[in-house]
């Protein structure tokens, strides 16, 4: 009350001087009461302006990078047999353990021998007796010819004896063919191994009958080198065929690295062996293969893999950290840092990791400041922020 009276008595004092009427005179100071008490209701009632966002930013990262191309491959092996015997008979005994290493030449298993030496001491038999007669023909022939100089026997006969000492000649052949062939299947009732490599399950125990060129005994496969099979597809192809006219060089020189589906990164160096001779129209890939040591018995036929293929020779790139990248519906984009502190938006085109970090092939410029975190709460570009910087690498490890 004594604030009003300070303020309204002078206003007061002086309409009362100039009264010519009482209702002239209040109406203005209650207009005046009433606007000096809406302004002192308005300035308390005005809000504070809202904090800013708070956001982290970390200059984009410039160097020189080789950009990697990733498909998905199996291990094969480089040499790979299915045993069979070329033999029938029954299996007399499996001479090695499953699972083992062996050596060309290896026995894996033993099929009945015994008919096969009997067919071996027959076939020897007949050779002798044809080697016996050849000598009785061989005799006849040599004095028909003397007896036919003297007109002793006729042409006939000394033709005749002739031709008996050339079947006979024939017999020998044929008896020898045969001890060779008796020869053969013998050896061949002992099953080897036709290559070093790792011998699979025996898929016969003894007792079985084993059925020459048919029945399936067991697997080898070699070891010490293997293939890594990957299909690129066309573009990539494509790319790679004109990198290697462009540096004058072959698509087996291009750099490749294998990871199996547990190592961290890909730390298998690998080398180009085969380039199939058509791409395939139903998928629109090409097969590639390449070339693994397996000293260490890492790689194991039939394992998936993950292959990597350097697209070019190092170039320079700019690289961000791969959660600073946002998705809007098929665009992707980043917060950049801008005037005034304010997050501004841009649309990228990205590329591979490399390194932990996204390659963006388009859309950003040297020195562009990303905003890696606190973006969730910028709705809109052009949003005043408070920023704090930091480098890429400690915003990946945030």
């Amino acid at each position: 009350m004594s604030i009003f009276k300070a303020i309204y008595s002078p206003a007061l004092t002086a309409s009362v001087a100039a009264i010519q009427g009482k209702r002239i005179i209040f109406v203005p100071v209650l207009l005046v009461v009433g606007v000096a008490l809406s302004a002192c209701t308005d300035a308390k009632s005005e809000p504070d302006a809202p904090p800013l966002t708070a956001v982290d930013v970390a200059p984009v990262v410039e160097k020189r990078v080789r950009i990697w191309d990733e498909f998905n491959g199996r291990i094969s092996a480089v040499n790979s047999v299915e045993i069979r015997p070329r033999v029938t008979g029954y299996i007399d005994k499996v001479n090695y353990r499953e699972g083992d290493e062996v050596r060309r030449g290896d026995l894996l298993f033993t099929i009945d021998q015994r008919p096969y030496r009997a067919a071996l001491l027959s076939a020897s038999a007949r050779l002798a007796q044809a080697q016996a007669l050849i000598f009785t023909a061989k005799d006849r022939k040599e004095r028909g010819a003397s007896l036919h100089k003297s007109r002793v026997i006729s042409d006939e006969e000394a033709v005749d004896r002739s031709k008996s000492y050339e079947k006979a000649q024939a017999e020998v052949l044929e008896a020898e063919a045969a001890l060779d062939l008796a020869k053969l299947n013998l050896a061949f009732s002992e099953v080897r191994a036709p290559i070093d490599g790792k011998v699979g399950q025996a898929k016969l125990t003894e007792g079985n009958l084993a059925v020459a060129d048919q029945t399936s005994l067991t697997t080898v496969v070699s070891q010490d080198t293997v293939y890594v099979d990957f299909d690129p597809d066309e573009h990539s192809f494509l790319r790679y065929a004109a990198q290697a006219r462009e540096t004058r060089s072959s698509i087996s020189d291009l750099l490749v690295k294998v990871g199996l589906a547990n190592d961290d990164g890909f730390p298998h160096a690998a080398k180009l062996s085969f380039l199939n001779n058509e791409v395939d129209s139903a998928t629109g890939s090409i097969r590639l293969r390449a070339l693994l040591e397996n000293k260490d018995r890492i790689f194991t036929p039939g394992l998936y893999a993950r292959v990597q293929v350097a697209r070019e020779s190092e170039s320079m790139a700019l690289l961000v950290d791969d959660k600073a990248i946002l998705t809007d519906q098929d665009r992707r984009f980043v917060y950049t840092l801008g005037f005034n502190n304010t997050a501004v938006r841009k649309d990228v085109s990205i590329g591979r990791l490399v390194e932990g970090l996204r390659v963006v092939d388009a859309g950003l410029n040297s020195g562009d400041k990303i905003i890696t975190s606190g973006f969730q709460k910028i709705y809109a570009s052009e949003t005043p922020v408070s920023p704090t910087e930091v480098s890429m690498t400690a915003a990946i490890n945030q």
